[in-house]
């Protein structure tokens, strides 16, 4: 009997080419999406298991409180970890004090790489797991030591034995390798840690990290732990909370609140609002999976709709087979069994889809994804996936087609009637209701970007370098730097900062001013800059003057932003005195408008530049205009290895740099546009589908009218009317659920768009004319043919 049914489901795909294919490409399709998406989904799921305590390991953060709202950070005191580890050590089983991730300059011999990496105390290396391929995950307990992850270890060694060698970071620390690591997977929150320094070695190397041991409010550190197998994550939160308030009392009044943040956490729950989780990229990890459930579902409908469309033309096998005694079971096992073998074609081909499509698809999630050919539990979901699809796709023309009376069917007095093609237009509303809130969404989310991007920023970013001075060796070379730049002319100007333009590296308080009100908390960014910074990068002045050197004075004096002088509450700051920590006075130089060095999306942070008291960290270049910049680049590279020749010459185009803030929002953007697009595809397979069918069920109908004297046009409306409607119906539904949803994920962004009429317009007017040209193909081909040929027979 399954060699019958395999004979019968094959004759069939063959008489209906056509339908054949739509079904199964649109299967296809439907399921490689849902396939890419699980897939990705299962990346986003298991970032961080990687760590084999994953689920023990966590972050010490801490909320704080100024002026009454209430922030949260992973920036730690140093003496915390002090009083973590004399205190409440027994709920721990490991604990390790970590800088940031960063960029810096391995060398060993002539070999110079710049790679990012860590110093951290000893215990990291079990908290993360470590795979070792040379040495022992103890290897830093020795201050001069090193860790290398295989990669790194590759590329400054080759084939050379790396254990034992003697490597210098930095141009100032020399270390000995004391092993080599496997690479960390891309989906985990430490994959760029391409090598681990001793902790010991970063506090003996820096005097201000030895001064911040007893300072409280110098937040400039992390701090990672793994609790003990009794110890629970929120209990110990609880213990841990007031440690930092009772510690010090100058951070009483921003009252501190310390606790743990569990690493399963990190990467699908990292937003936090007034002191609460408000979890983050989850949100659209799940509105990705219910865009894969949509986009399958459409595939199904378009099963459902041409299997039922076609129900007439096997009307009459159905009543023969009854007729001979078939029972109705036998004929839902039938048609159950035809689709399944369709979404069996149809799960191989999303297979081939899939592997094809993967290097695009991880291009744009920013993933390194694979099928999980050799995971039991890839198959399990895939196989049962596919036999749930094709039970769910095949379910009611199965049911449908087997419940047709035989004694009608064979007089030829079968008719489906009028309610028939309910079911279908159903159906239809529903995809195009999906295909068109995509396309909204779609538009929204780029408006969203767009609109960001096109927010001012305070000054020219066009044309402007940063050089990161990541060694010793930059000390003293400005002066040199900058006049045989200009020399060059590759540069028109050279600056100083503490902070590169992307970004703010330090922020501070304890600042007063006549006026300020007592209780009135600050929290200001603090940069210091060379004189040369503003004519560098083209700041803005509304009140007063640039920094100068002609001017002692200047040592002393401030540029404030306008969030600043907004944030002070004064009118005309300019000459004023603040006070800053009772010792340091300093005076108002002139105002400048904001720029914006931090997210995009969120307001500007009220700023203080400085003149340069500290070791500046980044070299700003103001490049040439009327040289390229390539050009000016080798020019450039050339002057640095002149006198830096021990650092190999790196660098950051500040709008590059400013780009990259974006990188979220435009992964999520350029998804949503690539499952938009494979939506509304399977939609007009459907449509196309159905108005093959329509059109040569209505073959005759078409002809008379003709013959009647009906035009081209006249029988293209008659065609096209019923599918216009239908989709105009699918608008009006997704218009007020695409506003909902994308309304309250504009909530997330202090600045947003304006949801506009036109983009719903312009979203259904796309759709319309989607679907015009889809149907308008089989329309004017039923037009235009000859009434003769389907007048003439029965």
């Amino acid at each position: 009997m399954l060699h019958n049914y395999l004979i019968i489901v094959l004759r069939n795909i063959k008489r209906n080419q056509i339908f054949s294919f739509i079904n199964i490409i649109g299967l296809a399709v439907g399921m490689s999406v849902a396939i890419l998406i699980g897939l990705w989904m299962y990346d986003e799921f298991t970032f961080d298991q990687y760590h084999s305590n994953y689920e023990r390991i966590a972050q010490v953060m801490q909320h704080q409180t100024v002026n009454g709202n209430k922030g949260t950070q992973n920036a730690i005191p140093r003496p915390l970890e002090i009083a973590l580890r004399s205190s409440y050590n027994n709920y721990f089983t490991h604990l390790s004090m970590a800088t940031w991730t960063g960029e810096h300059i391995l060398a060993y011999r002539e070999q110079k790489l710049s790679r990012s990496g860590n110093y951290m105390q000893p215990s990291i290396t079990e908290m993360l797991s470590l795979q070792m391929i040379q040495g022992k995950r103890n290897g830093l307990q020795d201050p001069s030591s090193i860790l290398l992850s295989e990669s790194t270890a590759k590329a400054l060694f080759g084939d050379t034995e790396a254990m034992g060698q003697t490597i210098k970071i930095d141009n100032k620390d020399f270390v000995k390798v004391a092993g080599v690591y496997k690479d960390l997977p891309y989906n985990t929150t430490f994959r760029d840690l391409e090598f681990i320094a001793p902790w010991d070695l970063f506090v003996r190397s820096q005097e201000w990290v030895q001064r911040a041991a007893d300072r409280w409010g110098n937040n400039s550190f992390q701090l990672f732990v793994q609790l003990s197998p009794s110890a629970d994550i929120e209990s110990v939160s609880e213990k841990i909370k007031k440690v930092k308030a009772q510690a010090d009392p100058d951070e009483v009044p921003f009252k501190p609140e310390i606790f743990l943040y569990p690493m399963k956490d990190w990467h699908l729950r990292s937003d936090w609002k007034d002191g609460r989780n408000a979890g983050g990229r989850i949100q659209i990890v799940w509105m990705f999976g219910v865009i894969g459930v949509f986009v399958l579902l459409l595939a199904c409908i378009n099963f459902m709709n041409l299997s039922t469309a076609r129900s007439e033309k096997r009307a009459k096998e159905v009543g023969i087979r009854k007729s001979i005694g078939s029972e109705r079971r036998q004929l839902i096992g039938q048609f159950l069994g035809e689709s399944l073998l369709i979404t069996g074609f149809s799960f191989f081909l999303a297979l081939v889809l899939v592997q094809l499509s993967l290097p695009l698809f991880n291009d744009i999630s920013d993933k390194k994804i694979s099928i999980l050919w050799t995971n039991p539990l890839f198959w399990l979901f895939g196989v049962g996936f596919s036999v749930l699809t094709g039970l769910i796709a095949g379910s009611y023309p199965a049911l449908y087609l087997s419940s047709f009376d035989p004694v009608s069917v064979l007089k030829g007095t079968f008719r489906a009637g009028g309610q028939a093609s309910l079911p279908r237009k159903i159906l239809v509303v529903v995809q195009f209701t999906v295909s068109v809130s995509l396309i909204i969404g779609t538009i929204i989310v780029y408006r969203q970007i767009q609109y960001s991007k096109d927010r001012p920023i305070g000054y020219n970013r066009d044309g402007l370098a940063m050089v990161m001075m990541s060694t010793p060796d930059f000390q003293g070379k400005f002066s040199v730097l900058q006049r045989d730049l200009k020399k060059s002319g590759s540069i028109l100007e050279m600056a100083e900062s503490s902070s590169p333009l992307t970004s703010v590296w330090s922020n501070n308080g304890g600042f007063s001013w006549k006026g300020k009100h007592p209780d009135l908390q600050t929290d200001f960014a603090t940069i210091w800059v060379s004189p040369e910074f503003g004519k560098t990068v083209g700041w803005n002045f509304t009140q007063g003057r640039d920094f100068s050197k002609e001017y002692l004075t200047d040592s002393t004096g401030i540029v404030l932003n306008e969030a600043a002088v907004k944030f002070m509450g004064v009118k005309d700051p300019v000459g004023m005195e603040i006070d800053w920590g009772g010792d340091v006075k300093l005076h108002v130089l002139g105002v400048i408008k904001d720029m914006l060095m931090q997210s995009p999306y969120r307001p500007v942070k009220p700023t203080i530049y400085l003149m340069n008291k500290l070791d500046a960290n980044w070299l700003i270049l103001k490049l040439n205009p009327a040289h390229s910049a390539s050009q000016s680049m080798k020019q450039i590279q050339a002057v640095f290895t002149k006198h830096i020749p021990q650092v190999p010459f790196e660098y950051k185009f500040a709008d590059a740099e400013y780009a990259t803030k974006f990188n979220s929002e435009e992964r999520l953007g350029k998804l949503a546009t690539f499952f938009a697009t494979l939506a509304i595809f399977i939609s007009c397979l459907g449509i196309f589908g159905l108005a093959s069918f329509t059109a040569e069920q209505r073959r005759k109908e078409i002809g008379i009218r003709k013959v009647l004297g009906a035009s081209i046009f006249n029988l293209w409306q008659l065609l096209s009317k019923e599918f216009v409607v239908l989709v105009l119906t699918s608008f009006v539904i997704a218009t007020p659920i695409a506003w909902y949803f994308l309304q309250s994920w504009l909530q997330n962004y202090t600045y947003r768009i304006e949801i506009s009429w036109w983009i719903f317009a312009i979203a259904g007017m796309g759709a319309l004319m989607i679907t015009l040209a889809t149907v308008s193909y089989q329309a004017i081909k039923a037009a235009i043919a000859n009434p003769t040929k389907s007048l003439r027979t029965e």
